[in-house]
């Protein structure tokens, strides 16, 4: 148990979801990703099936016509799963909150564990919000 642990936390594996923001932080994410903040030292792998991931992170508010869409991704990611929020959009539906379709932040839909805040938060936060999320790792 302690190696599968282990591997999870030196090699998280993400699924990047958009849930309908304005892709400010879509292109933070992959700045993210690039060389200058580079979270691949990490460990990072981005994956393209939700079967395979450990870590959704989700930019963007919840709508009514996602919210079933996102419950059913992360019912397909492996346990145990974890949420990162990315953006005011998915901590609070930011810009769009009170809007006829949107329910509100992320976590109205599916439970989250790391939330970044910002609009469009700098990839230094993102890196900041991986740490976090990975000594949260450490410690369960």
């Amino acid at each position: 148990m302690d190696l599968v642990k282990w591997a999870r936390i030196k090699s998280p594996w993400v699924l990047h979801l958009n849930t309908g923001g304005c892709n400010g932080c879509d292109i933070e994410v992959l700045a993210a990703l690039m060389p200058r903040s580079d979270v691949e030292r990490f460990g990072i792998l981005l994956q393209g099936s939700p079967r395979h991931a450990d870590l959704i992170v989700c930019q963007g508010p919840i709508t009514k016509q996602m919210r079933d869409r996102v419950v059913r991704i992360y019912e397909q990611v492996p346990e145990p799963k974890f949420v990162m929020a990315i953006g005011s959009c998915a901590c609070t539906a930011g810009v769009f909150q009170g809007c006829y379709n949107v329910l509100g932040g992320i976590d109205k839909a599916i439970p989250v564990d790391v939330y970044v805040p910002g609009c469009p938060p700098n990839p230094a936060a993102i890196v900041d919000g991986v740490m976090k999320l990975l000594t949260k790792l450490k410690e369960s």
